[in-house]
């Protein structure tokens, strides 16, 4: 067997590798959706499984979403502006951190960027109770901005663009420099346009995290009008009756704002993955 044979043959494999473990990944969202077309009875009964009667499927749950009978597109509006306020100004300020560090030398940078790797380390379930209290303090309970306000710089977003930004020259600060443009015009003239890729992957990725958080809205939240989409779907679950049929159709109509995002930047996300490990 030659050589090109050889790696024909090891590309089939990798080929058919990888959609065998694309077509397990997406089981459980088919299994989502064809449980979503079934009668709540089913649900109770059978559970979630792929044994539908077709001739009994129906779409009723998802009339029920759109006739206004529930809360469930005022939280999927109140998620929708949180993600879209919550992802923007955490990229932008995160960026902002990065490229400092990347790009400027200070005194205790080092040490500094040390304790930003050490707050990546501390689950949020242990800063939960202060949390809470400085939320309290600052009367930001049952306010949008209490959930959002934790969320705005991240160590995670941080450490990317400062590895991010170490791949790129500062040859071009100089220049940009001896041509007059302020510190404020590099990074918005120069450095933003080069970050665009880093911007989608990690808007992507901070994009689902604020979209599914659940933990710090249900605890920081107590007006049903306010609650976030994952905390409506949870409180759909109570001691006095289960509404699984509408909890799995609010499910799979949830999933869509984060799919899209996927699709539209998914190239975008891949080059920016890739670029971020490039120097560090």
């Amino acid at each position: 067997m030659n050589m090109k044979t050889k790696n024909n043959v090891i590309s089939v494999c990798l080929f058919i590798f990888f959609t065998i473990i694309a077509l397990i990944t997406l089981l459980p969202l088919l299994l989502l959706a064809v449980s979503s077309l079934r009668p709540g009875s089913d649900l109770m009964r059978f559970g979630l499984n792929f044994n539908i009667d077709w001739a009994n499927a129906n779409l009723n749950e998802y009339k029920m979403l759109f006739s206004g009978q529930n809360n469930y597109f005022i939280w999927y509006r109140n998620s929708l502006i949180i993600t879209v306020i919550q992802v923007a100004l955490a990229l932008f300020l995160s960026a902002c951190v990065g490229y400092g560090f990347a790009m400027y030398e200070f005194k205790g940078k080092n040490i500094i960027f040390l304790c930003v790797l050490l707050v990546m380390m501390v689950p949020t379930e242990v800063i939960l109770l202060p949390l809470y209290r400085l939320i309290m303090r600052m009367k930001l309970i049952n306010n949008m901005w209490g959930i959002m306000l934790p969320y705005l710089v991240i160590p995670m977003l941080i450490f990317f663009f400062r590895q991010y930004l170490s791949g790129i020259p500062k040859e071009l600060q100089e220049a940009a420099r001896v041509d007059g443009c302020s510190e404020y015009g590099i990074f918005i003239r120069i450095m933003v346009p080069l970050m665009k890729p880093s911007f989608a992957a990690m808007g992507i990725y901070q994009g689902m995290q604020s979209w599914n958080n659940f933990l710090w809205p249900m605890v920081v939240i107590n007006d049903i009008d306010k609650i976030t989409l994952p905390v409506g779907l949870q409180s759909l679950l109570s001691p006095y009756g289960n509404n699984y049929d509408i909890l799995i159709a609010g499910s799979c109509f949830a999933i869509i704002p984060i799919l899209v995002l996927f699709v539209f930047f998914q190239r975008y996300f891949i080059e920016g993955m890739t670029a971020g490990g490039v120097k560090g």
